[in-house]
């Protein structure tokens, strides 16, 4: 396996995640999923308090490496290629992690579950596709 193709395209994934998790659930959704919780409340921290953004980092970071190894034995190297297989891999994590949430605990709500997959769907297909175009650059 190319490692530096790995970190290339894990690191610029991990970037990607991170943007994207604050453009979408930072600003764009906060007020949805704060309206559309599960019963369980206070769960979260303080949102004018600042993240534990250190673990915010590793899991994007574990994130993009993810789609960069899967990408990378799947032949996956383009912009098209990448944002498809990237959707779906998002779709099948996001989905079965949430199904499996929703089904064992009251933090989120049918329709909160819904947006997270849809979501996570569309941040991974957007993610991938960047990794796709790292990981078609000739070394």
């Amino acid at each position: 396996m190319n490692t530096k193709k790995l970190f290339a395209g894990g690191i610029t994934g991990g970037i990607v995640y991170f943007i994207l998790g604050y453009l979408v659930y930072g600003k764009l959704l906060m007020d949805y999923f704060t309206q559309h919780h599960g019963m369980t409340t206070g769960f979260m921290r303080n949102p004018l308090a600042m993240p534990l953004i250190i673990y915010l980092l590793v899991g994007n970071l574990l994130g993009g490496l993810l789609l960069t190894y899967i990408f990378l034995k799947a032949n996956v190297a383009s912009f098209g290629s990448g944002l498809v297989t990237g959707g779906i891999i998002g779709f099948l994590v996001v989905g079965s992690g949430d199904c499996i949430n929703y089904a064992t605990t009251t933090l989120m709500s049918e329709h909160g579950m819904l947006a997270d997959i849809v979501a996570g769907t569309i941040m991974s297909a957007i993610t991938g596709a960047i990794i796709g175009m790292v990981l078609s650059k000739k070394d």
